[in-house]
């Protein structure tokens, strides 16, 4: 029970100390459509080009997902440094930049999306950052306008720089699994975690040893994209296996819906210390020195996996 009052006094303290810039992080439609006239704020629709070119926030610059993402046999591998730095500086951004990251709204896994940009946008050390909470989908059902003009903007000569203080290594936790002395918050859906399932590109079903399951959708009013109130995340939290006082670090498959649960530690509840795993269970699973796990189902049930997979690919 002091247990439990500690966290809940903890969360309190976070959460209050952050709400002046967690409404920073989410910003409604209409917040979004006052600041379209500042020079200084850039759009960003991360949707795919067909969409974006039929009709967009006016003003706003299309930079796809897959191109913030890695290679097909991880995705959620941080791609290099070089390629990233040739991306924002395209975008026109600097530091100065108020960079808005919106995505289609369509769910929750949509809204993972937007999360990880963000994540990835403040590793290369931007810091005035939002996501439209709700994406397009808020916009529009908001009647707020919208066109298919073209947008064109000038390059930057933005040189970012790395922060290792966001990013887990799978070197970390290696270390941090054996000493126990970390939050290892799995994002994934259930099934997920308790090893009756794994992502196509993973090796073995199951998650870290010492991992805590918070599923990533959570902290959405059911069946939407919209990120809940800080007061609302801050009891999704309180009935979650989170502990603000030990460093965390949020994985799922491929980082993308361990974004979200970063973005609420971090982003709405104001938690300092933490990480994101980006290669998450695909790159753990197939280490060639096979990485402790958790959760991993017998041989005859992982068959019975990889035939399922198989019976999909084959007969789509």
């Amino acid at each position: 029970m002091k247990r439990t009052s500690a966290l809940l006094f903890a969360l309190s303290t976070v959460a209050f100390s952050a709400s002046a810039w967690a409404t920073q992080a989410l910003l409604s439609p209409a917040e979004l459509q006052a600041k379209l006239s500042d020079a200084n704020v850039r759009v960003i629709d991360i949707r795919d080009p067909k969409s974006y070119a039929a009709k967009h926030i006016p003003g706003a610059v299309n930079a796809p997902y897959g191109t913030w993402r890695g290679p097909a046999n991880n995705p959620g591998e941080l791609p290099e440094l070089p390629k990233l730095t040739s991306l924002v500086q395209s975008l026109g951004l600097t530091p100065s930049t108020h960079a808005v990251v919106v995505s289609s709204g369509a769910d929750a896994t949509d809204f993972g999306a937007s999360a990880r940009v963000y994540w990835t946008l403040k590793v290369l050390g931007l810091k005035d950052l939002s996501v439209l909470n709700g994406g397009v989908k808020a916009w529009t059902t908001a009647g707020l306008p919208q066109n298919n003009a073209s947008v064109q903007v000038a390059a930057s000569s933005f040189q970012p720089q790395i922060d290792t203080s966001l990013v887990a290594t799978k070197e970390e936790l290696v270390a941090r699994v054996k000493s126990g002395d970390a939050a290892l918050i799995d994002a994934r859906p259930a099934e997920f975690f308790k090893g009756d399932t794994r992502h196509v590109a993973a090796s073995v079903p199951g998650t870290l040893q010492g991992a805590v399951n918070v599923e990533h959708d959570k902290w959405f009013a059911p069946g939407t994209s919209t990120f809940v109130s800080t007061e609302q995340a801050q009891k999704v939290a309180a009935s979650s296996a989170i502990d603000p006082a030990k460093e965390t670090v949020s994985f799922c498959n491929t980082g993308h819906w361990a974004a979200t649960n970063w973005f609420a530690m971090s982003e709405v509840l104001g938690q300092k210390n933490v990480k994101l795993y980006a290669g998450s269970m695909v790159e753990w699973s197939k280490d060639p020195n096979g990485l402790p796990m958790a959760n991993v189902p017998s041989r005859p049930k992982q068959l019975m996996i990889d035939a399922k997979f198989w019976a999909e690919r084959t007969f789509k």
